[in-house]
C-alpha cells in the first residue's frame, strides 16, 4: 500500500515538473504583487529556473527599505542600470534626507523623484513582470509596494545600417532595414515626418511574444483595411514567430499558389513609397524584411530605382525587364514545342544548324531540355547555399564546365544550352526573388505539356497560368489590377512608367481615403519653361571677375 502510494506521487511529480514554465504563468496570470518581497520573488524564480546570467540584486531603498532588483545581465545595459537605477535609488537626496514614506508615498517618490529614466511603469501582475524582465527590462520589487517598477533597459547588439542584400540598385537610398525593429520603425518615421504616421503593436507567439508592428498613414490608408491586417495577425496562435516569412504563410489569401500575395522588401524608402500609396507594412522584431499588403503582381517587376530615374530610362528598363520575365517562363517550353512538333517554324538555314547540332543526341529535346534545367536549378541552389567566396567562382565554372563538357560529349546540343541559358539570366532579371521562385516553378510543368501536346500545350499551360492569376486575391483586391478590373490611371505604370506628374491618382483598387497626391499648381509642369536665362532674354553678354561687361 505504502509502495504504491509512493508511485503515485512520484508521478504526480514528475507531471507536474513536466508542465513548461510559460504554462504556469498563463495558469496564475491573474496573480498580483502583494507587497511581500519574499513571495513574489520565490515565484518568479521558480519560473524563470537556474540562470546564471539572472541578477537578483538585493539593496535597501535609502537604507530603510528592503528592495530586490531582478535583470538578465547579458540583455541589459549594465552601465545605465548601475548609474540611473541602483545609484539613485541606494542615495537620499538632500530634499529627503530624515523623511519616511508608507507605501504609496514611497512608489511616488521612487518615480517623480529619484529614478533617471522617462519610461517607467508600475505593473501589479506577475505574469506581465516575468515578461517584463524576459525582454530585458529590470524589475525594482520594493517591500510594501503592491506594484513592481518596470523600467526598460534593454540593450541588444546589432549590426549596422547597411545596403540591402536582395535589393540591390544603382541610384537611391543605401539604408536597408535591420534585425531590430526599433531602427526600423525609426528609418521609417525618418521619411515620414508627419502626425499621420501611425505605429500599432501587438504581440504574437505564445513563446517568443514577438513584438509586430503595423505601420500605415491615417486618413490615407482604408479603415477596413487596416482592421482586416489586424484580424488576420491576432488570428495566429503559434509558439514564435521567428520571421515575418511565418505571419506572411498564415495571413495571405490563397495558400496553394506559387504566386506570392504579399510582397517582402528591406528597403526603408519602398516601404514608405507603398504606405504613401495606401498599404500597410507590417513588421517583425528580429526580422530584417517587411511586409507589405495588399500586394499586386507588376509590383513585383518594379524597383526603387524605377521612380528615381527619369521616366523615358525607366520605362525602357522596365520593358527589358518584361521581356527576360516571359523568357523566363516560356523560352525553353517554346524551344521544345518547336523542335518537337513545328519544326518547319524555323528558318531553313537556322534548321539546318540546329540540326546539325542534335545529330548525336541521345534524348529527345523535352528530356534534354528538362535534363538541363534541372542541373540548373542544382547549380543554382548550390551556389547560393555556398560561402560568397566559392559561390561566385562555382557559378562561373560550374556553367562553362559543365555546359562544354555536356556539348562535347553529346549529351545536349549547343542551342539547348543557349536557351536554357537565356531562360537562367531571364529568371536573375525579375527583381524579387519569390517571384521568380515561382516563375522557375511553372516553368517544368510547361515544359511537359509542350513536350507532350506542342504549341497547343504551351498556349493551354500559359492559359490556365494567367486564369490561375485572375482568380487571386491578395486582402480583397484583384492580383492583377489595374489591368483586371481595368483602370486607365493605373496602368500608366504597368508597361511603362509614367512622368510623376502623369499620375496624380492614388491606386483606385485600394480605395484610399485620400485619392489625391499630387496638388493643382502640378500643371505647371506641363507649360512651356520660362528659360530665365535664356540669352535670348538675358541678352548674350559676358560678364568677367569684377562684374563689368564687355
Amino acid at each position: 500500500m505504502f509502495i504504491s502510494r509512493w508511485f503515485k506521487n512520484k508521478k504526480q511529480k514528475n507531471q507536474a515538473q513536466a508542465v513548461a514554465p510559460h504554462q504556469v504563468v498563463e495558469k496564475h496570470k491573474d496573480q498580483k504583487v502583494k507587497g511581500n518581497i519574499a513571495d513574489t520573488l520565490q515565484f518568479i524564480q521558480e519560473i524563470l529556473g537556474e540562470n546564471d546570467d539572472l541578477i537578483i540584486r538585493r539593496f535597501h531603498v535609502f537604507g530603510l527599505y528592503d528592495a530586490v532588483m531582478i535583470y538578465f545581465s547579458n540583455f541589459v545595459d549594465i552601465q545605465q542600470v548601475n548609474e540611473d537605477i541602483l545609484k539613485p535609488l541606494m542615495q537620499v537626496p538632500r530634499h529627503l534626507e530624515g523623511k519616511k514614506f508608507n507605501s504609496s508615498q514611497l512608489k511616488e517618490v521612487l518615480i517623480e523623484d529619484i529614478l533617471y529614466h522617462s519610461a517607467i511603469q508600475s505593473e501589479s501582475q506577475i505574469e506581465k513582470i516575468i515578461h517584463a524582465i524576459v525582454r530585458g527590462e529590470t524589475i525594482i520589487l520594493a517591500e510594501g509596494l503592491d506594484d513592481a517598477l518596470v523600467i526598460p533597459t534593454r540593450k541588444v547588439d546589432k549590426r549596422a545600417i547597411d545596403q540591402p542584400g536582395t535589393e540591390q540598385t544603382i541610384r537611391g537610398p543605401r539604408e536597408g532595414f535591420i534585425e531590430q525593429i526599433g531602427t526600423n520603425i525609426a528609418l521609417l518615421r525618418y521619411r515620414l515626418q508627419t502626425p499621420d504616421f501611425r505605429v500599432k503593436t501587438m504581440e504574437i507567439g505564445r513563446i517568443s511574444k514577438s513584438k509586430v508592428v503595423i505601420c500605415y498613414l491615417e486618413g490615407i490608408a482604408n479603415p477596413d483595411l487596416i482592421e482586416e491586417v489586424k484580424d488576420r495577425l491576432s488570428a495566429i496562435d503559434i509558439d514564435a514567430v521567428l520571421d515575418a516569412g511565418y505571419l506572411e504563410q498564415y495571413i495571405e489569401d490563397h495558400h496553394f499558389s506559387p504566386f506570392p500575395q504579399i510582397q517582402n522588401t528591406e528597403r526603408p524608402d519602398k516601404a514608405v513609397a507603398q504606405i504613401l500609396e495606401g498599404r500597410v507594412v507590417i513588421l517583425v522584431d528580429g526580422s530584417p524584411f517587411g511586409l507589405i499588403v495588399p500586394t499586386v503582381f507588376h509590383q513585383f517587376y518594379q524597383t526603387s530605382e524605377d521612380y528615381v530615374e527619369r521616366f523615358i530610362m525607366s520605362s525602357a528598363i522596365r520593358l527589358v525587364r518584361l521581356v527576360s520575365l516571359f523568357f523566363s517562363l516560356i523560352t525553353s517550353s517554346l524551344y521544345v514545342a518547336i523542335i518537337s512538333y513545328n519544326p518547319e517554324l524555323i528558318p531553313t538555314q537556322f534548321a539546318v544548324a540546329v540540326a546539325g547540332g542534335r545529330a548525336g543526341v541521345p534524348f529527345p529535346a523535352v528530356v534534354e531540355v528538362f535534363l538541363m534545367e534541372v542541373i540548373m536549378e542544382i547549380l543554382r541552389e548550390a551556389t547560393v547555399r555556398l560561402p560568397q567566396q566559392v559561390g561566385g567562382a562555382l557559378s562561373i565554372v560550374g556553367v562553362l564546365v559543365i555546359g562544354q563538357a555536356a556539348v562535347s560529349a553529346g549529351f545536349v546540343s549547343p542551342i539547348t544550352v543557349v536557351v536554357i541559358a537565356l531562360t537562367t539570366i531571364g529568371s536573375f532579371a525579375t527583381p524579387a526573388y519569390n517571384a521568380a521562385m515561382a516563375l522557375r516553378l511553372l516553368r517544368f510543368p510547361i515544359i511537359f505539356m509542350a513536350g507532350t501536346f506542342g504549341l497547343y500545350g504551351l498556349m493551354v499551360g500559359v492559359i490556365l497560368i494567367i486564369n490561375h492569376m485572375l482568380s487571386l486575391r491578395s486582402f480583397g483586391v484583384p492580383y492583377m489590377s489595374p489591368i483586371v478590373p481595368g483602370n486607365f490611371q493605373g496602368m500608366k505604370d504597368i508597361i511603362i512608367r509614367g512622368p510623376h506628374w502623369w499620375m496624380p491618382k492614388r491606386p483606385a483598387s485600394l480605395h484610399t481615403r485620400n485619392r489625391n497626391r499630387l496638388g493643382d499648381r502640378i500643371q505647371e509642369f506641363k507649360e512651356a519653361p520660362s528659360n530665365t536665362l535664356d540669352p535670348v532674354n538675358v541678352g548674350n553678354e559676358r560678364g568677367n571677375v569684377d562684374g563689368d561687361t564687355t
